[in-house]
């Protein structure tokens, strides 16, 4: 008997305690085939050779879980947005609104708050000062000179910003916006702007205005709105995201 011990390392391909892979033999001619499932998977799984040419049936061996799923549902609503295909945020919303009734709107607006703040005025001697330096009432309003005109431009300024953000909150639309069919939506998804992009629009609208910017700040306001592609956006409505949009009531 030999005592040759074979080299450390990887055992040769004659070594006769390696133990090889058995493979079962050939099938021969003329005999069933052996009880049990296929070797390739359970009873009722895909046949052999691969899926048909073209794709698999509906409810095929082959077929995705997902085959049979229902389509996904079309974007926010359908038929009004612009040529912008599927990523337009106007997708299925009402159209923007017409410049014009957009002006019309504020000046109704305007003087549904002017009329009671004159009133109101009465007692702040606005009118009064307002003869005694020969300045305007917008004038008289923005001055911080004296405790009672101060007083009046926080109540203006108050008056006007929440009747804004409390109308616009509950539905999109003061007074004037009811009136002239408008609805302020949120750009993203058409919904009634929430409280605190209400508030952050009115402010940007406003404020400026009341404070130190009573004929410019509109005036801009205005002209963004008409250069502005493509959904006709002032500052405000940048600042709050927000679009204008006609509504049929």
């Amino acid at each position: 008997m030999s005592t040759d011990q074979p080299p450390p390392g990887q055992p040769p391909d004659d070594d006769p305690f390696l133990k090889k892979p058995q493979e079962p033999p050939p099938p021969s001619a003329g005999q069933p085939p052996p009880d049990g499932p296929p070797p390739d998977g359970p009873p009722g799984g895909p046949p052999p050779g691969g899926p048909p040419p073209g794709g698999p049936p509906p409810g095929s061996p082959y077929g995705s879980p997902y085959d049979n799923m229902p389509p996904p549902p079309p974007p926010y609503g359908s038929g009004y947005g612009g040529g912008y295909g599927g990523t337009d945020p106007l997708s299925g919303m009402p159209p923007l609104a017409d410049s014009g009734r957009r002006v019309l709107a504020r000046l109704i607006d305007w003087l549904i708050i002017a009329i009671p703040l004159a009133i109101i005025g009465i007692p702040f001697d606005v009118y009064e000062r307002a003869t005694r330096d020969g300045s305007d009432f917008g004038d008289t309003v923005n001055s911080f000179n004296g405790g009672s005109q101060l007083v009046f431009q926080l109540i203006t300024i108050v008056a006007y910003v929440a009747y804004d953000t409390v109308m616009t909150a509950k539905d999109g639309r003061t007074i004037g916006k009811k009136l002239m069919k408008l609805r302020v939506a949120m750009l993203n998804d058409g919904s009634t702007p929430p409280m605190s992009q209400s508030l952050l629009r009115a402010v940007v609208l406003w404020l400026p205005a009341l404070i130190c910017c009573a004929c410019l700040w509109p005036l801009l306001l205005l002209i963004l709105i008409l250069v502005d592609k493509p959904y006709k956006q002032g500052l405000h409505d940048k600042a709050a995201k927000t679009v204008v949009v006609s509504v049929p009531q």
